[in-house]
């Protein structure tokens, strides 16, 4: 290893030892590595091809992958060959992957269960793509500026990234706009607009390097890089538009679709990626079989969300179009190969394009959509429509063309066939199961924190980074004193570390000994960082009322990004952030609250949030979260919740034991039969004395004094409708954290709790949702017994 980074700081980096910088080092660490990890990645991929398995194409408008250095190096079992050659070097190998940048390809939940998945799929040796945009920004990187968010590009492609291999000689044009003739029988597009997809593919080695299989990322090239001709003419702005429009299409994850280019551009850059993923595995499966009718023998393509359901319509109009089927067997030959995941009951979240624009975008794609929608009317008189009030409905399309939907937590699953699918379940009662989200332990416990992976490690060998449910074996050292008390010195390892990057970064000083309360996720409305905020000023109002009441010390911690179009949840960042300016300066509570929100949330600070935390925030309005992976990620890591019963906190709360969860609030029936009830919300505040005085609080400005009005709004909204039930939930949450405060008191007796919580989580783990998808929806086996014989 030493050798081998050696070899490539001086040929691939033209640097000597004496003169390279931390950045020289990890790029010839990560080369060293890269070529230990291309040696499991094709020998992979030729057996794949070899065996003319069936494949899994995995398409996600998401992929958060994180820092990879790392990820690698303990995936193919080599860290600890890592650290000792840079030791050997004069290197530090902790400095060295921390330079690496967090590449910011997805929001949230949605690209890091994307992430997770693919890391299962490898480790599990089963033959499958992941397709997703290569974003040259990504998501904004996110400041605070006077308490207010400010989105800047976020920047992962300024230096090199070394992970990826490019492939010139893999493009697709991808087409918008134009019109249809229709003569011979045959519909001809003309589009008016067209791109090139170039891939770059990602190895993504499985535990062990066992199995690599591919993360490949769309890049749009221009047809016409430069139009001399009209440049010559003076028309500079004619010469660049094709590129122009190349570099917009992946400059952005989720361009603000407030606007109506925002909306033609989101819808674009999901056709993008759509049509060259579709245009790539089926190039893939005719090079080996002649008959495309076989194809859902060949391919399980799998829909992350309603981002891709334009992969319904593509692929049926290949099959017509290129392949002369007829429109009947295209849709349901199409049908066999589609699967599709929702994650939201948000009505909003459901995809609708205006079917105007839509048709100007891709207009033979609403011919396509039309036959689809008239085929399924035909079959099942008065269906949901997927073409209704003059929109296109995706989520409608996702399903009509899917042999399978499936939720992701037991809880939701039940609520999609109840709420926004139960007309098309009466119809189609067999197509939607359950497959609740799950986590990889390999990034999160092993990785991200050492000091309990290595306890667990010690007490029950190496099994459990591929069989989670090992960690069942756990529960027998709950009474056992000296486990425990090593067991909580993992956690204040992690809560030490977390004290003092808070310190280094923001300059405040947090107490490892207090309780770290940590809510990290998007910040969005249902999600009901909201509710925390005014319960955390609630406290301080306590705090400061009786300081000598025997308080446990709390740091309140947030983390999380607003959609820059989305002003609601950009005032609840605002109004956090000037809650802590003042709780965090008032000398009476000093050391009993403090509030902390580091700016610009992503894996890496994940990574060190999660291992730290002794008490996870679930807290969404009771039947608006589908599952949630954060809380399964807290769980596992010794973390205990408190929640509601919503999304996988039901599984999570069923699993640890009541007893080792704080439950409050409203049931997902209780909050549905709530929102019946004329001034519910107002009524809630007035019957509750310690909120009206936080929202009074609020209203006069005293934590903005220079803006007494800055929150009028956000403040009545809440007395006069309150959609997500703060106010109604407010006194339980408010009541269940100081029980959490009491629990936190009896140190031995909450120590048993969170082992609890992490030796209950092997049911959490992403092997264990991707063998569910693999039986029940895509019907693939994994080849790691015959690609060991082969290589045999």
């Amino acid at each position: 290893m030493k050798d081998e980074i050696l070899r490539h700081l001086r040929y691939g980096l033209g640097k000597d030892a004496a003169h390279s910088s931390v950045y020289d080092w990890r790029m010839a660490l990560s080369r060293a590595l890269r070529d230990r990890m291309v040696d499991h990645w094709i020998p992979s991929t030729q057996e794949a091809y070899a065996s003319g398995s069936k494949r899994v194409y995995y398409l996600s408008m998401e992929f958060l992958i994180g820092r990879l250095v790392e990820d690698m190096a303990s995936n193919l079992g080599l860290v600890d060959e890592a650290k000792a050659a840079l030791k050997e070097l004069g290197q530090d190998y902790e400095t060295i992957v921390k330079d690496e940048p967090d590449a910011a390809l997805g929001n949230g939940g949605l690209g890091r269960l994307a992430a997770c998945f693919m890391d299962s799929l490898a480790t599990l040796g089963i033959p499958a793509m992941g397709y997703g945009i290569r974003y040259e920004h990504g998501l904004f990187e996110q400041d605070f500026v006077e308490g207010q968010q400010v989105e800047r590009p976020e920047t992962w492609l300024q230096q090199d990234h070394i992970w990826e291999f490019e492939r010139p000689e893999v493009q697709y044009p991808i087409t918008f706009g134009g019109h249809v003739e229709h003569h011979d029988g045959k519909a001809h597009w003309h589009p008016s607009e067209t791109v090139i997809a170039t891939a770059f593919d990602t190895p993504v080695i499985g535990w062990e390097g066992r199995w690599g299989n591919t993360l490949r990322l769309w890049a749009a090239m221009p047809t016409k890089v430069f139009d001399l001709a009209s440049f010559n003419r003076g028309d500079y702005l004619a010469a660049g538009r094709s590129e122009a429009l190349a570099r917009t299409i992946c400059r952005v994850l989720y361009p603000d679709d407030t606007t109506e280019t925002g909306k033609e551009l989101r819808l674009k850059q999901e056709y993008f990626f759509t049509s060259a993923s579709i245009q790539d595995l089926l190039r893939r499966f005719l090079s080996t079989h002649a008959d495309i009718r076989t194809l859902p023998d060949a391919a399980a393509i799998q829909l992350n969300d309603t981002h891709p359901a334009i992969a319904g319509p593509e692929l049926v109009r290949v099959l017509v179009d290129k392949h002369e089927l007829g429109m009947d067997e295209a849709i349901a030959l199409a049908r066999r190969c589609l699967g599709y995941t929702n994650h939201t009951l948000l009505p909003e979240a459901l995809e609708r394009w205006p079917e105007w624009l839509f048709g100007r975008v891709l207009p033979r794609h609403l011919e396509i959509i039309r036959e689809i929608d008239a085929d399924h009317l035909r079959r099942h008189e008065g269906a949901p429509k997927i073409l209704d009030h003059g929109n296109v409905n995706m989520g409608e399309l996702a399903f009509i063309m899917a042999h399978k939907v499936n939720g992701v937590s037991a809880l939701h699953t039940d609520l999609v066939k109840k709420t926004v699918f139960n007309d098309l379940h009466k119809i189609h009662p067999q197509r939607i199961v359950n497959q609740t989200n799950g986590i990889t332990q390999r990034r999160w416990l092993k990785t991200c924190n050492p000091a309990l992976s290595g306890l667990i490690t010690r007490e029950l060998g190496n099994g459990w980074v591929t069989d989670l449910d090992l960690l069942s074996q756990l529960k027998s050292r709950t009474g056992d004193v000296a486990f425990k008390e090593e067991f909580v010195a993992a956690k204040r390892a992690n809560k030490v570390r977390l004290a003092n990057w808070v310190t280094e970064t923001m300059g405040i000083s947090i107490d490892p000994d207090a309780m770290f309360d940590v809510q990290i996720k998007r910040i969005h409305e249902y999600k009901r960082q909201l509710m925390n905020i005014l319960e955390t000023v609630a406290l301080w109002n306590e705090m400061r009322a009786h300081p000598d009441a025997g308080w446990t010390p709390r740091v309140k911690i947030f983390g999380g990004k607003a959609a820059p179009g989305y002003h609601v949840a950009k005032e609840i960042i605002h109004l956090i952030n000037d809650v802590a300016a003042v709780i965090n300066s008032d000398e009476i509570t000093k050391d009993l609250l403090k509030v902390v929100y580091p700016p610009n949330y992503n894996v890496t600070m994940a990574e060190v949030l999660i291992p730290a935390a002794d008490l996870s925030e679930q807290i969404s309005t009771a039947g608006k979260e589908a599952s949630g992976t954060g809380n399964m990620k807290f769980a596992l890591n010794g973390a205990l919740t408190i929640g509601t019963l919503d999304g996988a906190n039901v599984e999570i709360r069923e699993h640890v034991g009541p007893e080792n969860f704080f439950l409050f609030g409203l049931t997902a029936e209780e909050v549905m039969e709530r929102r019946t009830q004329p001034g519910f919300a107002r009524a809630a505040i007035e019957a509750s004395p310690r909120l009206q005085r936080v929202l009074g609080q609020i209203v006069e400005g005293r934590f903005c004094p220079q803006d007494q009005g800055r929150y009028h709004g956000l403040v009545g909204m809440l007395y006069d409708s309150d959609y997500f039930l703060v106010t109604c939930d407010f006194d339980s949450y408010y009541d269940t954290q100081r029980r959490a405060d009491e629990a936190y008191k009896n140190a031995r007796n909450w120590a048993a709790m969170a082992l609890v919580n992490t030796a209950s989580m092997g049911f959490f783990s992403s092997d264990r949702t991707i063998k569910g998808y693999a039986h029940d929806i895509w019907h693939v086996g994994s080849r790691l017994g015959a690609g060991e014989e082969a290589a045999e």
